[in-house]
């Protein structure tokens, strides 16, 4: 990073477990910095993905039980903060593998 052209493109980041319960969130979020929330997946039995949208772009994202996904759910972290758009009903259709959104 020392002058070197090299961007700082780390993702924040933590997980949790807590009983059978895991989540895993990417990105950050100001209180009111988003414009809604989109969700992939199974609420009910408590599999998911939950999306953070400010103007079409994916500000973060977090894994409920659902795993091998932290790195993609980054790469559209930061391919939000180079200004990708991705429409909302593409993250929620799970028919759409996450590794395409940035594809199409």
């Amino acid at each position: 990073m020392l002058w070197l052209g090299t961007p700082y493109e780390n993702v924040p980041y933590f997980y949790t477990d807590q009983f059978d319960l895991g989540m895993e969130y990417a990105g950050y979020v100001p209180s009111g910095g988003y414009d809604r929330v989109v969700f992939r997946g199974d609420l009910e039995k408590g599999e998911f993905i939950a999306f953070w949208v400010g103007g079409g772009r994916v500000l973060a994202g977090m894994n409920v039980n659902v795993w091998d996904v932290s790195d993609k759910i980054q790469a559209l972290v930061r391919a939000g903060w180079r200004g990708v758009t991705i429409r909302p009903e593409r993250l929620t259709d799970p028919d759409v593998p996450l590794g395409a959104l940035l594809a199409a």
